[in-house]
């Protein structure tokens, strides 16, 4: 599914016009994005959590020639699904 079979799926199962739900999606995924960047969490209880992991600074091989590479350090998003949406995909 993508992002506008996604806003479909919405408009269909709420009864909200396209358009809204569109900016539905949109404001939830910019909420989602700005509490991250600021160095929060999202937690939706019987969904999951989005958060941010700290990746340390590392040092790697580059494949084609086998010399060291030095990654630095960065945030990566990552969201962790709950026990009931786990329970849901795996039909229980």
């Amino acid at each position: 599914m993508n992002k506008s079979e996604l806003v479909e799926s919405i408009s269909k199962k709420t009864g909200l016009s396209l358009k809204h739900s569109q900016l539905a999606l949109k404001g939830f995924l910019d909420a989602v994005k700005d509490e991250l960047a600021d160095g929060g969490e999202v937690a939706l209880i019987g969904f999951g959590k989005f958060y941010v992991r700290d990746r340390p600074a590392r040092t790697a091989r580059n494949p084609r020639d086998g010399k060291p590479v030095q990654i630095p350090a960065s945030k990566a998003p990552v969201f962790t699904a709950g026990k009931p949406f786990k329970d849901a995909v795996n039909g229980k």
